[in-house]
C-alpha cells in the first residue's frame, strides 16, 4: 500500500478495462488521479467510485487524438493537482485482425492515430511539465501484437510503434529521474473484445494468428495489467527504463 502516495497520475482511456481498474488501483496507492476518456457520464461515476471511497479523482472529457484535447487535459492536471508524475497511455482502439490486403487507408488512419499518434500528443505535453521537475514515470500500453505481429496490420504496426516511442522517450531521459517503459497486455476480457466485437473480426486472419499462440494458457485479467502498471509507475521500477513488459500468462511463449 501507499506506492503512489502523494503522487498525480493521468491516466487516459480511463472510463473501462484496463484503464479503469489501473486508475482504481492508482487510488487506493495513494494517488490523485485525471481520469481522461471520450465518455464523460462514465468517467464522472468513476471518479465517484474513487473519491467515495476517500480517494481523489477528477474526470476530463479528452478524445486522445486531437492535440487541442491532450492540451487541455494535462493543463486540467497541473491545475487542479499542481503537478504530474505518472501518465499511464492507455487509450485505445480495438484490432479488428485486419490482414494489409483488407486494411483500407481510412481503418489504417483510424487505428494508428487512436493508438499511436495519441501517445505522442499527450507524452510530449505531459513532458513540457514533467522536463523541468526531472522527475516522472510514462507507461504506454502496447500488446503482445505489437512484439510478435500477431494482429492486425495496423494494429501491429501502431502498437510495435509504441514500443519503438517509447525506447526512444526513454534513451533521451536515461540517467535522469524521467523514466519510460511499456506494458504489452495478451488477451485481456474487457468491453472491446466481447463476442459481440469479436464477431466483427476478419476470421481467417485472426485464426491464422492463434496458430501463433498457446491457447490452453488462462486469459490474463484487467487487474493483472494493472499491477504490472502500477510496478512501472511506482518507485518499485526506478532504475527500470525504456523496457517492454508482456503480460500475458505465457501464451506467446
Amino acid at each position: 500500500m501507499d506506492r503512489l502516495l502523494g503522487k498525480v497520475a493521468i491516466v487516459t482511456g480511463a472510463s473501462s478495462g484496463i484503464g479503469a481498474e489501473t486508475a482504481r488501483l492508482f487510488v487506493r496507492e495513494g494517488a490523485a488521479v485525471l481520469l481522461t476518456a471520450r465518455r464523460l457520464d462514465r468517467l464522472q461515476a468513476l471518479a465517484g467510485e474513487l473519491t467515495a471511497a476517500g480517494g481523489k479523482a477528477v474526470a476530463a472529457p479528452c478524445d486522445c487524438t486531437k492535440l487541442e484535447d491532450c492540451v487541455r487535459a494535462v493543463e486540467t492536471a497541473i491545475g487542479q493537482f499542481g503537478r504530474v508524475d505518472i501518465l499511464v497511455n492507455n487509450a485505445g482502439v480495438a484490432d479488428q485482425h485486419r490482414p494489409i490486403t483488407r486494411c483500407d487507408q481510412d481503418w489504417w488512419d483510424y487505428i494508428c492515430d487512436t493508438d499511436l499518434k495519441s501517445v505522442y500528443y499527450i507524452t510530449r505535453e505531459v513532458l513540457k511539465y514533467m522536463e523541468p521537475a526531472g522527475k516522472g514515470s510514462i507507461v504506454n500500453i502496447s500488446s503482445i501484437g505489437g512484439v510478435f505481429g500477431s494482429a492486425g496490420v495496423a494494429y501491429s504496426a501502431a502498437k510495435a510503434g509504441v514500443i519503438g516511442l517509447t525506447k526512444n522517450v526513454a534513451m533521451q531521459f536515461a540517467g535522469t529521474g524521467i523514466r519510460c517503459n511499456a506494458v504489452c497486455p495478451g488477451p485481456t476480457p474487457t468491453e472491446l473484445n466481447t463476442p459481440e466485437a469479436l464477431a466483427t473480426f476478419d476470421q481467417e486472419f485472426a485464426e491464422l494468428c492463434g496458430k501463433h499462440m498457446y491457447d490452453d494458457c488462462p486469459l490474463s485479467g484487467a487487474r493483472d495489467q494493472a499491477n504490472a502498471i502500477l510496478f512501472f509507475a511506482s518507485d518499485d521500477s526506478a532504475a527500470i527504463t525504456g523496457q517492454s513488459l508482456i503480460v500475458d500468462r505465457g501464451r506467446t511463449l
